[in-house]
C-alpha cells in the first residue's frame, strides 16, 4: 500500500515497479487542492463537505456525496470540481479497505513523510555546497537519523493485522484463476 500526493511521475513510478499497487491518495492534499480553487466563502463549506465524506465507513455513499459535491460546483468553479474528481476514487482507498477509523486517520495523508522529509531538510540547510552525489546521500541519511528520534508509533499499530487481511482480501479479489476444464486436473 502507497500513500502519496498528487504527483503523477510519482503515482507512474509505483505503478510501473509494482505489480498491483494499493494506492490511497493523500486526502488532506486533495481538500488543500480544492480549496485553492474556490472563493474563501465557499471553501470552509466545501472543506467541511469533503471530510464528511472521507469520514464515512461506506465508501460507495462517500464517493457518491463527493461527485454531487463535484457537480454543484462544476458550472461555477470547474476548476476545484476538476481537482476533486480527479483521482477521486484513490481518496477513499482506506475507506473501501474497511480499515478502522483510527488507522484510517494516520494513513488517509502523507503528513508522517512529509514531516520526515521536513526534518531532513532542515537537518542539511546550512549546506551550502554540494560536492557529489554521495555527499547528498550521507546528508540524507543523517538527516533521517535525525528524524527517528522523534518517530513515534503508528496511531491504530494494533490495527496493522486488519491492513495486512484487507490488503491480502483485494488481492485475492484481483487475482482471477480460470476455472479448469478437466476436474482429473484439478485434482
Amino acid at each position: 500500500m502507497f500513500v502519496l500526493d498528487g504527483a503523477k511521475a510519482l503515482h507512474a513510478g509505483v505503478k510501473a515497479v509494482f505489480d498491483q499497487p494499493v494506492i490511497q491518495r493523500c486526502q488532506l492534499h486533495k481538500i488543500r487542492n480544492v480549496e485553492a480553487k474556490l472563493p474563501d466563502r465557499l471553501a470552509a463549506t466545501v472543506s467541511s463537505k469533503m471530510r464528511a465524506a472521507y469520514r464515512s465507513d461506506n465508501a460507495l455513499q462517500a464517493e457518491s456525496d463527493l461527485r454531487a459535491l463535484a457537480g454543484d460546483l462544476a458550472k461555477a468553479h470547474p476548476g476545484a470540481a476538476g481537482s476533486l474528481l480527479e483521482g477521486l476514487t484513490e481518496t477513499l482507498t482506506v475507506v473501501r479497505l474497511g480499515l478502522p477509523p483510527i488507522l484510517r486517520s494516520t494513513l488517509r495523508s502523507t503528513n508522517a513523510i512529509e514531516s520526515m522529509i521536513e526534518i531532513c531538510r532542515d537537518h542539511s540547510t546550512n549546506v551550502k555546497r554540494w560536492r557529489d552525489g554521495e555527499m547528498v546521500l550521507r546528508w540524507c541519511a543523517a538527516g533521517m537519523g535525525e528524524a527517528a528520534k522523534q518517530f513515534r508509533r503508528v496511531k491504530g499499530y494494533l490495527h496493522l493485522p486488519a491492513l495486512r487481511a484487507a490488503l491480502d482480501a483485494h488481492a485475492a479479489a484481483l487475482t482471477i484463476t480460470p476455472p479448469c476444464e478437466d476436474e482429473e486436473e484439478a485434482a
